[in-house]
């Protein structure tokens, strides 16, 4: 890692999907990312427990921001220096950029009672209703609820003006909100620049120097990330290629599922701007 060019931030979500198969020759560029001593930090709105199997599938040994950028969490004794305020959760040293929680359980309470906006928490379901609602086996459903900062939830016959209201409370009260399908969720302070700016602080110290710093994101996640970094990778499907291009003109549009694509990402990671 001391020579490395760049430093990447993946947005893992559109290219490990919960369910279903990886984007093909993913695995590939992740050894070859290692070989080259390449850092790669996924970027997922995932909890700490979820990205567990897919971390221990792909190798992946590096830092992970978790929640939609609720924290940074660093393997044992990734960084040697100190790396400022951290807690420890699990095997991990982590950076709190959210309150933890019960702060965004109690906010999303307040929240629906001040507006009447009835919300369902996933901590209130059942294993079957739990499984039902989020279409997963009960174990991963199970895993799937236990967060370390923000809250998911579903909202419950809510109209579409009920729905906005909602959330107008919620930018009121400095409550951040994601939506995920049908499912959200609430966070208190969740911040993913302030993820990805704290991380590079810490990657430039411990290298004495200023690698070029590379999001890449498929187009869903891409608006919050790429801004953030030096240089952005857009995978989009090919019916989403032309509204990419114009949506992220700064960016690099490559298609998601074309064959030669972690080849000409890999172009782009080896060399410096």
């Amino acid at each position: 890692m001391r020579n490395t060019p760049s430093i990447l931030f993946i947005a893992i979500d559109s290219i490990i999907p919960v369910r279903g198969k990886a984007a093909a020759g993913f695995d590939e560029f992740c050894a070859t990312l290692d070989h080259n001593a390449i850092p790669a930090v996924w970027v997922t709105s995932r909890s700490r427990l979820q990205v567990d199997e897919p971390r221990r599938r792909f190798g992946h040994m590096n830092p992970f921001i978790a929640e939609d950028g609720c924290a940074v969490y660093l393997p044992e004794d990734y960084f040697h220096l100190k790396p400022g305020k951290t807690i420890r959760l699990g095997r991990f040293t982590t950076i709190p950029i959210a309150q933890i929680l019960p702060a965004a359980k109690d906010a999303l309470d307040t929240l629906s009672e001040e507006t009447q906006v009835e919300t369902v928490p996933l901590r209130s379901l059942s294993p079957r209703e739990l499984a039902q609602n989020t279409g997963l086996p009960e174990r991963e459903a199970e895993i799937a609820r236990q967060r370390d900062f923000d809250e998911l939830f579903f909202f419950a016959g809510a109209s579409e003006p009920d729905v906005a209201r909602f959330q107008n409370a919620a930018t009121e009260s400095k409550v951040s909100l994601r939506q995920h399908g049908v499912m959200w969720s609430a966070a208190v302070g969740r911040n993913l620049g302030q993820c990805v700016r704290d991380l590079i602080k810490l990657y430039e110290r411990a290298l004495r120097s200023h690698p070029s710093i590379i999001g890449i994101a498929g187009t869903a996640e891409a608006e919050a990330l790429l801004p953030v970094c030096d240089r952005g990778i857009v995978l989009a499907r090919h019916a989403e290629m032309e509204t990419a291009a114009e949506r992220h003109t700064k960016a690099r549009i490559l298609g998601m599922f074309s064959e030669n694509v972690w080849e000409q990402i890999l172009e782009v990671v080896t060399t410096k701007r």
